[in-house]
């Protein structure tokens, strides 16, 4: 365990910077609402220190090494920190510390400015429900396919380009399943039953390959000539397929559970539905 503690697993960059700069704007917002919601307020920071944990710690140090690392890093960064952060529902509250005469002109550039418009159309077309799925399976299953897997092993810029379009196409996922997320939602909840379930089919399509597959299927590592605790390369896969089968279908397994609850009792539904949008959203914007 003392690779715990070697300061070079835990490096300090501009994403961690980035991450403690979001931290700050969110408690900053968080003191200027008249009441804040605690739970909402733990699953942003918790999503933070999710993301944290992913890009700067001995998780990230040790995925060029170790396969069940790397897959760890990423089913934090699509399974985990997409829905911890949107529970939080950031937005409106990270615009609060900023001084009325700098949000009022950036939100009507953004929202209705002519300059953004082809942007605007193509970001709702994208964020719709059956786009956000195929991009979100897209983008999972394609950056395991072992060409592009490798290649982000060997080259860095092309190994945070994967992590960005795991993290946006999994935010883009999570909104259609996190219950108040959105204010006016697109699925209902039996929908929202059947798209988590899909979504979840897609993840155990990868974690089925690998962990069946009867030789490794990267090169990059089974190249190496040692693992961290002596593994082979293949029970180093066979973890990593675990790891893909089993603890990332949690998350996907809360949100199904919770639609389903939803969608068999809908007065429950209904009433927890209508108190998240008169009584929230009304707090933070």
């Amino acid at each position: 365990m003392s690779f715990l503690l070697r300061s070079e697993n835990w490096p300090v960059g501009w994403l961690l910077y980035a991450l403690v700069a979001a931290a700050l704007l969110y408690a900053l917002g968080g003191r200027r609402t008249v009441k804040t919601n605690r739970v909402r307020s733990a699953s942003f920071y918790c999503g933070l220190v999710t993301l944290a944990l992913a890009v700067a710690s001995p998780i990230d140090a040790y995925s060029d090494r170790l396969f069940w690392a790397h897959m760890t890093q990423h089913v934090l960064l699509t399974m985990v920190a997409p829905p911890l952060l949107l529970l939080g529902r950031p937005w409106p509250r990270m615009l609060k510390p900023f001084a009325a005469s700098v949000r009022r002109p950036v939100a009507r550039a953004v929202l209705v400015g002519p300059t953004l418009g082809p942007t605007r159309t193509a970001g709702r077309w994208v964020a719709r429900p059956l786009p956000a799925f195929v991009a979100f399976s897209a983008v999972l299953l394609g950056w395991h396919v072992p060409a592009l897997y490798d290649l982000t092993l060997r080259d860095g810029l092309v190994h945070d380009v994967e992590h960005l379009l795991f993290s946006a196409t999994s935010l883009l996922l999570w909104v259609h399943l996190v219950p108040g997320a959105t204010p006016r939602p697109q699925l209902s909840d039996g929908q929202r039953v059947a798209y988590g379930t899909g979504a979840l089919l897609v993840s155990w399509v990868l974690a089925v390959v690998l962990g069946f597959a009867s030789s490794p299927v990267y090169s990059a590592y089974a190249s190496l000539a040692s693992r961290p605790g002596g593994l082979s390369a293949l029970a180093d896969q066979q973890i990593a397929a675990g790891i893909m089968w089993v603890p990332a279908s949690v998350p996907f397994l809360i949100a199904i559970f919770v639609a389903a609850y939803r969608w068999l009792d809908p007065s429950s539904g209904r009433r927890r539905g209508a108190a998240t949008v008169r009584d929230l959203r009304p707090r933070e914007t």
